[in-house]
């Protein structure tokens, strides 16, 4: 082989390897573009521990996440947030797809797991840090919160759940994170001694903590 047909098969190679790299970088793009367009909601409804399963439970919802949120404090640890002195509460971040559950699904989710007539706690729980409270991140969330609202309020007469602008939301510690998982017993425990079930029932009857569009 001569020096110019070396040349030639050079050049070729650079070609190709050009070719292959931008179909490649074209092919991470179209990747990209298809992936999944998500939307967050938050939502808070007393301990986190028993708000993670409603909502793991529905389909279209793809992650969630117990943390805290409605505060001052940065990286508020659950100790702090447990004193009441931190302005936070325990509270739920939900990932979900638009395209399987709406937002509204997931709001008849979080009434039928709360008690919307409880001020200053939920159940057993008592202070602000496990108040019920809705965080909305855009005005179609704060127009579709404030009209459930109201569809709750002709129901009991009155709700004490405030809907308010989202701040910065907390993961709380790995250790809670699908706390119903990781220690089943002590979580069945606390449900029940905590009356949290009997009370759903008394306020929501048949739709008590029903989580539309299961899984």
């Amino acid at each position: 082989m001569n020096k110019s047909q070396q040349i030639m098969l050079g050049l070729v190679a650079a070609f190709a390897i050009t070719i292959a790299g931008v179909a490649h970088t074209a092919d991470k793009s179209d990747k990209k573009s298809t992936k999944t367009k998500t939307e967050t909601a938050i939502f808070a409804g007393g301990c986190f521990w028993c708000m993670e399963k409603p909502f793991d439970d529905v389909k279209g919802v793809i992650s969630t996440t117990s943390g805290y949120t409605g505060g001052t404090k940065k990286n508020p640890t659950y100790h702090e947030v447990g004193s009441g002195t931190t302005g936070h509460c325990e509270s739920m971040e939900v990932e979900f797809d638009p395209s399987k559950v709406t937002y509204e699904t997931l709001l008849q989710v979080y009434w039928h797991n709360i008690d919307p007539t409880q001020e200053n706690g939920q159940f057993c729980d008592h202070g602000n840090q496990y108040r019920a409270e809705i965080f909305y991140l855009d005005d179609a969330q704060k127009a579709a919160a404030e009209a459930s609202k109201k569809d709750v309020e002709k129901k009991f007469g009155f709700c004490t759940v405030n809907i308010t602008p989202a701040s910065t939301f907390y993961p709380a510690e790995e250790y809670h994170q699908d706390f119903y998982m990781k220690d089943p017993d002590r979580y069945h425990e606390y449900r029940s001694g905590c009356g949290r079930d009997r009370r759903l029932k008394e306020l929501w009857g048949a739709d008590a903590g029903i989580a539309h569009a299961m899984k």
